[in-house]
């Protein structure tokens, strides 16, 4: 199974019902509350960044409403990794170990 569904580092994104835009900064998100749920995305309130480190957005790939910028994508480094989250998602799903987002 591919997930091409996910947007690189560095896009920019509105959520649902969000105010602020949201800069992608990770992938697969576990939190150590809910070590059995996986969300899509980490990510920070842009342009601000991260100013506070107890302070990560989280979101699932359906709770984006808009797409404003799409960050670097097709170079090497990118198309390397999004393989390498390919197989760590399909060992997840043979595990049945998290609950994955739809």
């Amino acid at each position: 199974m591919k997930y091409n569904k996910y947007l690189p580092v560095g896009s920019v994104v509105t959520l649902k019902n969000g105010e602020s835009k949201v800069m992608i900064t990770g992938f697969c998100f576990i939190p150590k509350e809910v070590p059995k749920k996986m969300y899509d995305y980490s990510g920070c309130v842009y342009p601000n960044g991260f100013v506070e480190s107890n302070k990560i957005l989280v979101f699932n790939h359906n709770q984006i409403e808009k797409v404003h910028f799409v960050g670097l994508m097709n170079d090497k480094e990118e198309i390397k990794f999004k393989q390498k989250l390919n197989d760590y998602i399909a060992t997840v799903i043979k595990l049945k170990e998290i609950d994955l987002p739809n």
